[in-house]
């Protein structure tokens, strides 16, 4: 699977001067959105990373992912592993969980993300799930940003930044690694770009 051909296909690999929620600048943005409308496939990507998983034989009862950007991909991960979906959420900043949801002593939670880029929304998820007595045995996302370990990906490191929890397996379909630059520091801005935020915080 060329995860790199379907971004581009379906408009979701961007180009142009990003201003990532890092605060950092890039030249180029994932924007999994214009995947996750589609859901055919939305379901058929979710179903290849289903497959992986299964081939690692991890083990697990449920699916969490922090809201926004990680429910529809975490919902058609859940379906395709035949496994119950749930999501946290911000309320003033602080992840939550909320809507009636509940953690089972023991329950055993994959977190899974669209793009995983540090893990820091991701490793949000997971402390919820531990406070509330359940054991998080790994995280998956569609995409790695470059920054963490992907267990089934060949030739990814850890970089400085990465947030996840080493200790346990990353999976993803694919890896895209983007030079990312300092906001005071930026070729892009020097050339008289302005950044432009598309993340889903923003909403824009």
């Amino acid at each position: 699977m060329n995860l790199e051909q379907i971004y581009k296909e379906n408009k979701a690999f961007l180009e142009g001067h990003f201003l990532l929620s890092s605060g950092k600048h890039s030249r180029f943005y994932l924007q999994s959105a214009k995947i996750l409308e589609n859901p055919i496939l939305a379901s058929k990507l979710c179903e290849e990373l289903a497959a992986i998983i299964g081939e690692a034989r991890v083990e697990f009862n449920s699916i969490c992912s922090p809201a926004l950007g990680g429910i529809l991909a975490g919902y058609e991960l859940a379906r395709a592993c035949g496994k119950r979906f749930i999501f946290t959420e911000r309320v003033e900043g602080q992840m939550q969980l909320r809507r009636g949801f509940e953690v089972q002593k023991g329950e055993k939670f994959l977190i899974c993300e669209d793009i995983i880029t540090t893990g820091g929304s991701a490793m949000e998820s997971a402390k919820i799930i531990e406070e509330l007595g359940g054991i998080v045995v790994g995280f998956a996302a569609l995409a790695n940003r470059g920054f963490c370990k992907v267990t089934n990906l060949k030739d990814t490191q850890r970089k400085a930044n990465a947030k996840l929890n080493e200790n346990l397996p990353l999976f993803s379909l694919g890896n895209f690694e983007f030079e990312i630059y300092e906001s005071s520091d930026c070729p892009l801005c020097k050339q008289g770009s302005k950044a432009f935020k598309p993340g889903s915080r923003t909403n824009s």
